[in-house]
């Protein structure tokens, strides 16, 4: 339950060239940086919700662990896959419709701050939180 609250995008880290690896256009990378990202997350047992809203886009997400789920990202990537918790870390794998490539993303509590971690061939990218 340590992810329970609303966290407050802090800061990035290789953000842009992920977005960038990941086919993003210049003009959205740009604005994808300074999104003020807010995520609100509650868990219940193996169940999450999630409310993500940032200056683009409001959605609410949810999910089991281990079950596979569709989601799109902010730039209208759509994505197959599901989140699983490995120690106190959640682990989402999930394979994107276009390409078939997979994207590889981790949410774990360090210190105060909720770090996201991003995979994509091969470029790894940071988004930081706060309470």
């Amino acid at each position: 339950m340590a992810f329970n609250g609303t966290w407050k995008i802090d800061r990035n880290e290789n953000y842009e060239k992920f977005m960038e690896t990941m086919g993003v256009n210049m003009m959205k990378r740009k604005l994808g940086a300074h999104d003020n990202l807010k995520i609100t997350i509650q868990q219940d047992g193996n169940k999450f919700t999630v409310k993500e809203s940032s200056n683009f886009r409001n959605i609410d997400i949810e999910f089991t662990l281990g079950v596979n789920f569709e989601y799109s990202l902010a730039d209208g990537t759509e994505l197959s896959g599901s989140w699983n918790m490995e120690g106190n870390k959640l682990v989402g794998t999930f394979t994107r419709k276009d390409n078939g490539k997979a994207l590889t993303a981790y949410r774990e509590i360090i210190g105060d701050e909720l770090v996201q971690t991003y995979v994509y061939e091969g470029v790894e990218a940071k988004r930081i939180f706060k309470r």
